[in-house]
């Protein structure tokens, strides 16, 4: 299949853990690579944010990144690129008209507004996939929630015209049919974890004596980060190493979160038992996660949460809030144990006491790194997503034969 991917905000060159690149960088990045392997021949389209970006990047065989102009070739705020959609839109049916790929694959919903313009012309079908539904966000910030006005019932929108939507976890499936999506049109499908780099052997962050808590990713107030600082006043043995946020040694007043985050530390009186890491190299990740006893996210929600299956893959126990793809993807007393989100006294609670079981703490290890290898290797999920893309198109060409009176014929997608 000719796969077109679009993700106008998170480009697959981009190294996770800036203000808005995360988890959709990873996984488009993994999940076009998967698919390449598999055969197929992927373009990933995403907004040009510097003038001295080339217009096509290689990204390994099979995989090219084309770089889309989408107004002025700057950093943009995520929720300030709306504006710049409909040109994002023009531009995407001008390259799909000249040349249609056999399906498009949207990735968050901007990329997914600009697809259902621009697959018009050239009659593409679409597959959606949000990451992120505003309307969890909206619930979960409330006034502190910065999307665009419209973005719920832009959301909306785009579910109902696209082919197919991919949900990343069953918490994002009845989200989705709540908002007016009829379930005969969602697919479930997960992300997944590069099990070759996340693994239970190799190098492993230098320890001390103290029982050791791992937390990673960005340092914003929703994804919890407090609340696990809060919670190492109830384990008074642990420390506490927090991955994410600006480069390690940085003037904590120089980014609101950070000093944010050390306030919280001097107030619970844990400041001497938490160290703030900076941002750590992907390939550094690994290790650090090896270094944890338990390795805790503890998000107010989470669309799926790419951390727990990472630190599943290195045999690591993980403490999880019970939201979103985390309730799927952490078993709860067999890979990891759930908590309540925003409660720093239950979770400290329970990290009291999985730290006083190491043999506990193994078992969970142990069985984390066989879920995540039965289960979310990027070879499966690619497999998975095929098998959607050639659903929609097979039932493209059923419904075109019917209107026609023709018998369905093999497209080019459907191998």
């Amino acid at each position: 299949m000719r796969i077109a991917m679009v993700s106008e905000h998170a480009s697959p060159l981009a190294a996770p853990g800036g203000p808005d690149s995360g988890g959709q960088n990873v996984h488009v990045r993994e999940l076009s690579r998967a698919l390449a392997a598999d055969g197929h021949e992927v373009t990933v389209l995403t907004r040009r944010d510097s003038a001295d970006l080339p217009e096509t990047v290689p990204l390994c065989p099979g995989v090219t990144v084309r770089h889309v102009t989408a107004g002025p070739p700057t950093a943009i705020p995520k929720d300030e690129l709306v504006a710049h959609v409909p040109a994002l839109a023009d531009e995407l049916a001008r390259l799909w008209t000249a040349e249609p790929p056999d399906i498009v694959h949207a990735h968050f919903w901007m990329s997914g507004l600009a697809a259902t313009a621009a697959v018009r012309a050239p009659d593409v079908p679409l597959v959606q996939t949000f990451h992120a539904l505003g309307v969890v966000k909206q619930r979960h910030q409330g006034g502190d929630d910065t999307s665009p006005q419209g973005r719920i019932t832009a959301e909306q929108v785009v579910a109902r015209r696209a082919d197919r939507v991919i949900a990343t976890c069953e918490d994002e499936l009845l989200e989705l049919t709540r908002m007016g999506t009829p379930r005969q049109r969602i697919s479930v499908v997960p992300c997944g974890v590069d099990l070759d780099l996340f693994t239970p052997q190799g190098p492993a962050l230098p320890r001390t004596q103290r029982p050791r808590l791992v937390t990673i990713g960005r340092l914003v107030r929703r994804k919890g980060v407090d609340e696990v600082i809060e919670a190492l006043a109830r384990v008074p043995e642990a420390e506490l190493l927090v991955a994410g946020g600006p480069p390690a040694g940085q003037d904590p007043a120089a980014d609101p979160d950070l000093r944010r985050l050390h306030e919280v530390a001097e107030r619970a009186g844990v400041a001497s038992r938490v160290r703030f890491l900076g941002a750590v190299a992907r390939e550094d990740v690994p290790a650090l996660l090896r270094s944890a006893d338990a390795v805790v996210c503890a998000p107010w929600y989470e669309p799926f949460g790419m951390v727990p299956l990472e630190a599943m893959a290195c045999g690591r126990a993980v403490v999880a809030s019970e939201v979103g793809g985390m309730i799927d993807s952490v078993v709860h007393r067999v890979t990891g144990l759930h908590v309540p989100p925003r409660r720093p006294d239950e979770l400290g609670r329970v990290l009291r006491r999985l730290v006083a079981e190491t043999a506990m703490c193994a078992g969970y290890g142990m069985a984390g790194r066989d879920r995540a290898v039965s289960r979310y290797s990027w070879p499966r999920v690619a497999a998975a997503t095929a098998a959607v893309y050639r659903d929609v198109l097979a039932g493209r060409a059923a419904r075109t034969a019917a209107s026609t009176g023709r018998r369905p014929i093999a497209t080019a997608g459907s191998r």
